[in-house]
């Protein structure tokens, strides 16, 4: 790097610590890459799609961030004044839709194969397929160490409004943008000594991550793809039950849907005190604009909790988002630190599996023009560390993905916990004011079916004195 194009340099967030370790520690894994495609149609305009990134990425500094960890005590991130996007065209008009589906998927993994060379900005690059005239795959790749979950909507909003500016011969004019500099800062005057009090006595007592041995399949193999997503897609009757309720008892879905996994999780390991990871946007309220800013925000964090079978099912969801309102005071604490100060070994992670709510705001690209790109179809991919990413995506039908490592479990295991978390979410709508226990995980059928039977099992039972 030339030191004239240095603009900037900082520490990292202990977040982007955690992720560079795991990039670099197993970086054949390719994990915290992320991959979004998006198959539109119309007159894409290539000239236009480069410029608009282009001017995306003058805005945010994050966007020119590249990362250096080599022979200094501490890695920093450097914000170059100024980088080339890459943008790539690839066209398969000539190529059967059939095989152009084959390519696309060989393609992807390729691309996730390939991975970035993290000293070098900018850590995100398009990619743009033309599978007929006027039908494009976009493919936007990117590294977590620059965007989380919040910001992605937000550069993929500016760069969609920019791009139809230009194609309009219009200029665009976005509000300023704090840069992610002021957000190192501000962690930099935070105390740990009252977060540390907090997290010691959430975590006392825990010796051991809440196992998933009862629903791994061990020493899998052969595997094409080391993560891999499955989703199921509650009905909207369903969805609807469920926002009601938590209308009904001041929650939020979020806290119904880890609710849910705290319970599978408890039947699963056959523990009443559970504990797993729960993302959390990271924003914190007092900074001002931080709602608008642009980085690597998100943190994981622990929830623990004790599910006690008699207790009813309104005062266990009051309770996991009581708990969760006083973690939001501390949802800035490094997870390494809070691992510390765990009774938890030093050779075990605090958890195994997460929970992320999707909760961010949407991209917002108008459509009203007929000149303007129609997007068709849209879809995600990423790789954590962790064995098992739980994942709700909101909206009138509340979507469930799981994101695994493969190398642990299989798809059809999968399907059975996506088909048990639909069937135990059902229940809590249908039923919402019954104890932990008598939450089941057989549909009404299989119930109707079970009871059926223990009913002409005890029936013919000899009766014993």
């Amino acid at each position: 790097m030339k030191r004239e194009n240095i603009q900037d340099i900082y520490e990292l967030s202990p977040v982007q610590k955690g992720i560079l370790f795991h990039s670099l520690y197993t970086p054949e894994l390719g994990f915290y890459f992320i991959q979004y495609t998006y198959r539109v149609n119309g007159n894409l305009n290539i000239a236009a799609l480069e410029q608009a990134w282009q001017e995306v990425a003058t805005r945010h500094t994050i966007l020119r961030t590249s990362f250096y960890w080599q022979e200094i005590d501490k890695p920093l991130q450097v914000v170059n004044r100024q980088v080339k996007v890459p943008v790539e065209q690839q066209d398969w008009r000539g190529i059967d839709p059939v095989e152009q589906a084959k390519h696309l998927q060989d393609f992807l993994m390729s691309d996730r194969q390939r991975g970035f060379d993290l000293s070098q900005a900018p850590l995100f690059r398009v990619t743009v397929i033309q599978l007929a005239d006027q039908v494009y795959e976009i493919v936007w790749s990117k590294h977590h160490l620059i965007l989380d979950g919040w910001s992605a909507p937000i550069v993929n909003t500016e760069f969609f409004q920019t791009y139809q500016a230009l194609c309009q011969g219009k200029n665009t004019s976005f509000p300023s943008s704090r840069p992610f500099k002021d957000y190192i800062a501000w962690l930099r005057k935070q105390d740990l000594s009252q977060a540390e009090v907090f997290w010691r006595k959430l975590l006392h007592g825990i010796k051991t991550p809440t196992p998933l041995d009862n629903i791994k399949v061990k020493n899998l193999s052969g595997q094409s793809e080391r993560y891999d997503e499955q989703q199921i897609k509650l009905s909207t009757a369903t969805t609807a039950k469920l926002q009601s309720l938590a209308r009904q008892h001041q929650l939020t879905i979020n806290t119904i849907f880890q609710a849910a996994w705290a319970i599978l999780l408890s039947r699963y390991s056959c523990q009443e005190e559970i504990v797993y990871g729960c993302g959390v946007s990271g924003r914190p309220v007092d900074l001002l604009g931080v709602e608008s800013m642009v980085g690597v925000f998100i943190n994981t964090l622990p929830v623990c909790i004790k599910l006690k079978p008699q207790q009813l099912l309104p005062e266990f969801l009051k309770q996991l988002q009581a708990q969760q309102v006083e973690m939001r005071q501390y949802e800035y604490s490094p997870l390494v630190d809070i691992k510390g100060w765990s009774t938890v070994p030093r050779n075990l992670p605090l958890f195994e599996s997460i929970v992320v709510f999707e909760n961010y705001p949407a991209s917002q690209i108008s459509q009203n023009n007929e000149d303007e790109l129609q997007i068709l179809e849209f879809k995600g991919f990423y790789k954590t560390n962790y064995l098992l990413n739980v994942i709700g995506y909101p909206g009138s039908e509340l979507v469930i993905g799981i994101n695994y490592d493969c190398q642990h479990f299989d798809t059809a295991t999968i399907i059975g916990i996506l088909k048990d978390f639909e069937i135990l979410l059902l229940g809590i709508a249908d039923n919402p004011n019954k104890p932990l226990k008598n939450l089941s995980l057989l549909t009404p059928q299989q119930q109707q079916i079970t009871s059926t039977l223990d009913k002409q099992i005890s029936f013919n039972l000899p009766a014993y004195r």
